[in-house]
């Protein structure tokens, strides 16, 4: 059981970096081994500190999801970007893509010919610099268009003087129980039959792009040339309950105090109450989820309710209940949701405070 440093006042969230270089470098090794190129989804962790470990680990670039995301990571090194939302742009964004695109790679997301004509009218001279990729969807019905309109999407950005790369998925559906392999397959299937579909219209598909945490490592070479996943580098209790990675994967928790405990009787659970709620943990619950995060030490424990500064843990009749003032590591359903809650980290080797991470990209939003 790792301990949490004295120094670290609770609530605050606490990276083992032992645990975080493994993950990194696991994932690149997998995806490596598959032929697969890796572009990590940099709006999980927001701090150049992990982007800059990602990369050195074989990375071709970073994803992110606005163009406020884009610019830190610029700012700090990175030179291939790839925006995976479907932007509107108007003068304003076109202005701060036009200054991303004379020191990185650039490219955008869409999902329809109106959205690429008014991209391509607004970059004007430019459009040319910034590369567009067309959003598919493969299941997950949220943006995204079905591979045999894609076409039409990507015939009206290179009107508007885009340079069409390729097309894009987000699996999200794979984020339930049963369902990884499942939303893997139909990634393949909806982008190999659009991809297949631009090439036969006379674009040139340099890339396909899929993948998220569920899928990365189920997603096959057959269509994809890269994958995309994020919360990997730290995992979270949604990735748990999935069987997507295991409590020594967890490389991110909230570390917290029990500040109230009952040992419970017939009108009330045995439980305790922690100093860590929704403003630090996040409120993201999924319907299929056990609970609003699990501990780490306690696997057997749940967060059965989450206000602002409270989580209240219901905690099982055949172990001891912790003592008062007693720390403890908490496991958030949806990393992405808590990272973006706090303007840094701490950062924990061997038992040890050794660094507090910046969250660089918080609350670039658009």
């Amino acid at each position: 059981m790792s301990t949490i440093p004295a120094e670290i006042d609770t609530p605050d969230i606490m990276v083992e970096l032992d645990v975080l270089e493994r993950n990194i470098e696991r994932m690149a090794a997998a995806l490596q081994a598959k032929g697969l190129r890796l572009r990590p989804h940099a709006k999980t962790h927001k701090m150049p500190e992990v982007a800059a470990r990602q990369l050195a680990a074989g990375a071709v670039g970073l994803t992110v999801a606005t163009i406020g995301e884009a610019e830190v990571f610029a700012d700090h090194g990175a030179t291939d970007l790839f925006i995976a939302y479907p932007l509107w742009i108007g003068p304003r964004q076109a202005q701060r893509l036009q200054k991303l695109a004379t020191r990185a790679r650039i490219a955008i997301g869409t999902d329809s010919a109106e959205a690429a004509e008014t991209a391509g009218r607004h970059l004007g001279a430019a459009a040319g610099d910034i590369e567009v990729m067309v959003e598919i969807d493969s299941g997950h019905h949220r943006s995204g268009v079905r591979p045999e309109q894609a076409v039409t999407v990507a015939r009206a950005a290179a009107r508007a003087g885009l340079r069409v790369a390729g097309v894009f998925t987000f699996p999200g559906h794979g984020y339930a129980p049963g369902m990884p392999a499942t939303a893997a397959e139909q990634e393949q299937q909806t982008l190999a039959q659009a991809a297949e579909l631009l090439a036969a219209a006379g674009f040139e598909v340099t890339r396909v792009s899929g993948g998220s945490t569920p899928t990365a490592e189920l997603t096959g070479t057959s269509a994809a040339t890269e994958v995309r996943p994020g919360v990997y580098v730290f995992g979270d209790a949604q990735q748990l309950e999935l069987g997507r990675c295991t409590m020594a994967d967890i490389a991110l928790t909230v570390a917290a105090t029990v500040v109230s405990r009952h040992e419970g009787d017939d009108t009330a659970p045995r439980r305790l109450v922690l100093d860590a709620g929704s403003k630090i943990l996040g409120g993201d619950r999924a319907a299929w989820a056990t609970g609003f995060g699990r501990l780490k030490d306690h696997p057997e424990a749940r967060i059965t309710a989450l206000s602002e500064h409270h989580a209240t843990v219901t905690w099982p009749d055949d172990s001891d209940l912790p003592a008062l003032g007693e720390r403890l590591r908490v496991v958030p359903n949806h990393v992405c949701v808590a990272v973006n809650l706090v303007d840094d980290v701490a950062v924990v080797d061997g038992g040890e405070l050794v660094a507090r991470w910046q969250v660089a990209a918080r609350g670039r939003n658009s």
